[in-house]
């Protein structure tokens, strides 16, 4: 553990190296004994754990020092020492931020000591929180909870990088269990705000006559069973970031009232009339296409101009190329762990029909199919191929349910994946393993549409 740094600053000589010996009793105190305000305040750049100052000082008070030190420093404790019991002058010092006012008397030596045992559980929390606060902001960066080496994951992590650097709004896209959420909390905790509350609402999952309380909250009696005042989900985003997942799901009345909540920048809570100021930072993600809800008539055009901010495509699972195997063998390796399972690996014969299945349910399929494996495979630390097993009773797509020409199929199939790889016609002949004069030639002929 390093030593607390002190900090002591008395102009009277004997009763400084009284309190420079009273605190190196422990050998864990690395204490600075000064005489004068300005040396003291020119050392605060080392950075101590704590100051003591002598209230009666030639020249300069105690409240002006601490005001000078709590300018620079204002989490640096700083106790005042006097020789006069004077409870006046304590309040208004601790007002200033004193951390505590002692008297020069004969109990002195134990209240010293009571305080440096404090700042030392304190220095011992922050240093905690703080390593905490890292832990939680490397899980939710690339490299880390996002798994994935494939361009559209490059992609993705670029975009990623330019959100953590903003604080506009963010939409993301992307079919069900692709790990919008995930993405989500990769930009706040990656952001400015990432020390900050991240909320998180599902507005498919919240009963339509519950959403607007849940957003925005209510006041005692608003409405029946409103025995309580209740906050929403805005305010306890406050100073963060506020996630919105499934937004094509909600209705348009309210979606008036988040857009005016979102124009504003403050809302009223449920039978209220207090103007609540807000300061959040809106992600919002849907599998819906909304400029579709927006032709519908299910979406507001105003309020999808407002959300739209950055957008992110999340790529489905079949689009990611080798990540099946990476994805696959962290979710084996985190289910052996919290199943208290041998550590197992997949044979040749896994892998190869776990990469070639489509994954309609992406990488939440994915980690369901390999947990299970990971249960029925034998203790030999292998997971065969029969282990592995998916979800046969899926009915086929709908492209296949009408009959359609074979030259169609492949100009969907192609168009898909420009639309994926953002008209990159190099890396979509890559993918779909054809020559990229194919797709030149049915883009000429008009069958393909580019930007």
């Amino acid at each position: 553990m390093k030593p607390l740094k002190i900090f002591v600053l008395e102009d009277e000589p004997w009763y400084g190296m009284f309190l420079r010996h009273t605190l190196q009793l422990n050998p864990d105190h690395e204490v600075t004994l000064f005489e004068e305000p300005g040396t003291l305040l020119k050392a605060l750049a080392e950075k101590p754990h704590l100051v003591t100052v002598d209230y009666n000082l030639p020249g300069m008070k105690g409240d002006e020092v601490i005001q000078r030190i709590k300018q620079q420093y204002p989490d640096l404790p700083v106790v005042i020492i006097s020789e006069q019991q004077d409870i006046n002058t304590a309040v208004h010092l601790l007002k200033l931020g004193a951390h505590d006012y002692l008297v020069k008397d004969e109990d002195i030596g134990d209240r010293l000591w009571n305080i440096t045992r404090n700042v030392t559980e304190l220095q011992a929390l922050r240093t905690e929180v703080e390593t905490l606060r890292k832990v939680v902001r490397n899980r939710f960066v690339p490299g880390h909870a996002m798994i994935g080496d494939s361009a559209p994951m490059q992609k993705l992590y670029e975009l990623i990088e330019k959100a953590n650097r903003s604080t506009i709004n963010v939409s993301i896209t992307g079919e069900t269990g692709t790990g919008k959420e995930v993405v989500a909390k990769a930009i706040h905790y990656g952001s400015a705000r990432s020390s900050q509350p991240f909320v998180a609402v599902n507005i498919a999952a919240v009963p339509k006559e519950l959403i607007e309380s849940e957003l925005f909250g209510h006041e005692k009696g608003s409405f029946t069973g409103a025995l309580n005042r209740r906050i929403g989900k805005f305010e306890e985003a406050q100073g963060g970031t506020l996630f919105l997942d499934e937004i094509g799901e909600m209705e348009l009345g309210l979606q008036a009232k988040l857009l005016r909540v979102l124009q504003e920048r403050e809302l009223y809570r449920v039978g209220g009339t207090q103007r609540i100021p807000l300061d959040v930072r809106i992600v919002v993600a849907t599998h819906r296409n909304l400029m579709d809800e927006v032709a519908a008539g299910r979406f507001r055009e105003d309020l999808y101009y407002r959300l739209l901010g950055l957008q992110l495509h999340v790529p489905a699972l079949r689009q990611r190329d080798n990540d099946v195997v990476l994805l696959a063998r962290c979710f084996l390796k985190t289910t052996c762990e919290e199943q208290q399972l041998a550590p197992k690996d997949f044979s040749a014969e896994a892998i190869l029909k776990l990469k070639h299945y489509d994954y309609p349910g992406n990488v939440r399929e994915l980690k369901s199919v390999v947990e299970l494996a990971a249960l029925l495979s034998d203790d030999d630390g292998v997971v065969e191929a029969c282990h592995v097993q998916f979800n046969q009773q899926r009915k086929p797509s709908a492209t296949l349910q009408q009959p359609v020409t074979l030259r169609e199929i492949e100009r969907q199939a192609i168009q898909q994946c420009l639309l994926e790889y953002d008209y990159d016609i190099l890396a979509a002949a890559r993918r779909l393993d054809i020559g990229k004069s194919t797709i030149y030639r049915m883009i000429k002929a008009g069958e393909l549409q580019v930007r």
